[in-house]
């Protein structure tokens, strides 16, 4: 569970800030119709923590991937060099 004093606006001050200084998004996050999309989508619902943050229920990267794509490391030293190459391609 999030602390009680740290909220939204203390996590996009440290963790997002610090987060996005390193590694930039990628793009310009809206929808189709132009609207800007928030880093973060917290509703009313139960809380289920901050991105990169512990207990990491949100994920561990705090730009939850805006920054930086998903990698295929889990799929690395199956098969041989040949075959981990073609499905990395």
């Amino acid at each position: 569970m999030r602390k009680k004093n740290r909220d939204r606006a203390e996590w996009e001050r440290t963790t997002y800030a610090d987060a996005t200084k390193r590694i930039p998004e990628r793009a310009k996050f809206e929808t189709t119709y132009g609207a800007p999309l928030p880093p973060l989508f917290d509703g009313d619902a139960a809380d289920p923590g901050l991105p990169g943050e512990p207990p990491y229920t949100r994920g561990i990267q705090p730009t939850m991937y805006r920054g930086r794509l998903w990698t295929m490391r889990q799929y690395a030293g199956f098969g041989t060099a040949e075959e981990s190459n073609a499905r990395y391609r």
